[in-house]
């Protein structure tokens, strides 16, 4: 899986590197020479470059890409194909980007999503290409990517920002706002021309009819979603569910249901988004949040529901139940009003409204290795996430799950992150996991959402 943010990046901050210290000499022999300077460059080549950034840099929007690269999620060619390198040997393949690393892109990008070996990045542009894939094509999750050699076929793996055509009835005029990834389809949210879907749909998570036997490899097939009561204002992908919320405040989904993760009261597959009821009948939802098999939603008056698989104790304070098939309402004391609400694959957290960050379920949560698991919410200190008397308004802003890592931005522009370290989703330059949440090298002021 990979990883990805967008982030308003200042200057480089650089410095002189450290002269010969005590003891060491100040000159070699010619041989030695050469040797140690081929030495220094191959180290290096191969040594991670760890940036900070202060708050007074000049700020731009760029793209930061970090985690699982050989599926070409990231974006860079040249990590997946050998390059030709000195002395005419073919470079390593980098099968793992370890920090962040730049993505060239000449387009504003507003939102990045990863899925499962692919990415999707979208820009708010008036221009008729608004969105764009990478990575694990299998299923056709970024759409037909026509090849350069047969016109008619299709590939698989696409290994540089591609743009993914939609069918727009106005393209100069709608705009693009947010894109979401499943394990193999996709989601992208227009402003007014509803919802596209692309990619798997073997259990009615694209909402349309499910068609036995379909091929998705090599598909042409994007599906239009607008029979919503109200305009989609949010989407977001379960590993193979599909939550859309309206400006109603009503919540829908379609997809897999055997967890209960559609929220409809059963546990079926569902082709058609159809609007949730349970504890939600009548409140007015303002967050969804989904990414494994549980789902989250947050309230206008700051309420938390949940739905879905509960194995990881997730719904583990209303039921004893490992699936929940409709929302309920989780009655958490001690945490505040709810603002936000991030769900992984075995750990949830919330944000609320004094920007302090709870964690529960089961694995990395970020408190440390003797916190496996929470029933229920347990506060992370503030000062691991830059609060300090000497910057006492620092405070969290944004938290986001994957299935086994966490990220969290703050006021300042600074990204955390911890959990599990697989493939290097961490960006923080080593491949071991990470039990508190820790700075990543590259500032950010504006993460994907």
């Amino acid at each position: 899986m990979a990883a990805a943010a967008l982030t308003r990046l200042g200057r480089r901050l650089t410095g002189p590197g450290p002269g010969p210290g005590p003891g060491q000499r100040g000159h070699w022999t010619a041989a030695r020479r050469s040797r140690s300077r081929r030495e220094a460059a191959e180290a290096e080549a191969a040594a991670p470059v760890l940036q900070y950034v202060g708050e007074r840099a000049a700020r731009v929007d760029r793209v930061f890409v970090w985690g699982f690269s050989f599926s070409g999620a990231l974006g860079v060619p040249g990590f997946v194909l050998p390059r030709v390198a000195p002395p005419r040997a073919p470079a390593p393949r980098r099968r793992v980007q370890p920090v962040p690393y730049r993505l060239e892109l000449p387009q504003r990008i507003s939102s990045a999503a990863c899925g499962y070996g692919f990415t999707l990045l979208s820009s708010r542009t008036k221009d008729v290409t608004k969105v764009w894939g990478m990575g694990l094509n299998k299923d056709s999750q970024l759409g037909f990517q026509r090849s350069h050699k047969d016109k008619a076929r299709g590939y698989e793996y696409v290994l540089e920002p591609s743009p993914i055509p939609l069918p727009l009835d106005r393209p100069q005029e709608t705009r693009v706002l947010q894109v979401s990834c499943g394990r193999a389809h996709s989601l992208v949210l227009t402003d007014s021309e509803g919802v596209f879907s692309m990619g798997n749909n073997a259990y009615g998570q694209c909402g349309r009819k499910v068609v036995e036997d379909e091929t998705y490899s090599e598909s042409h097939k994007i599906h239009r979603m607008q029979d919503f009561d109200g305009r989609v204002v949010q989407v977001a992908c379960g590993q193979d569910h599909s939550l859309f919320l309206t400006d109603r405040g009503e919540v829908y989904s379609c997809g897999w249901g055997a967890d209960g993760q559609t929220g409809l009261g059963h546990y079926d597959i569902t082709s058609v988004p159809t609007k949730l009821g349970g504890d939600l009948a009548g409140v007015k939802v303002v967050q969804v949040a989904t990414y494994g098999d549980c789902c989250l939603a947050v309230s206008v008056d700051g309420s938390l529901f949940g739905w879905g698989n509960s194995e990881y104790l997730q719904l583990a304070s209303v039921t004893e139940s490992t699936q929940v098939n409709v929302p309920r309402c989780l009655p958490f004391s001690g945490v505040g009003t709810v603002k936000q609400a991030a769900c992984g694959g075995t750990g949830c957290a919330i944000l609320n409204g004094e920007g302090h960050v709870f964690v529960w379920g089961y694995g990395i949560l970020g408190k440390g290795p003797h916190l496996v698991e929470s029933a229920l919410p347990e506060r992370i200190p503030p000062t691991l996430f830059g609060s300090t008397e000497f910057s006492p308004d620092t405070q969290v802003s944004l938290i986001r799950c994957g299935l086994g890592h966490f990220a969290a931005l703050s006021n300042k522009g600074q990204l955390f992150v911890w959990g599990k370290n697989l493939r290097g989703c961490l960006g923080i330059g080593r491949l071991e996991d990470q039990y508190f949440p820790w700075r990543a090298p590259q500032a950010a002021r504006g993460w994907a959402r």
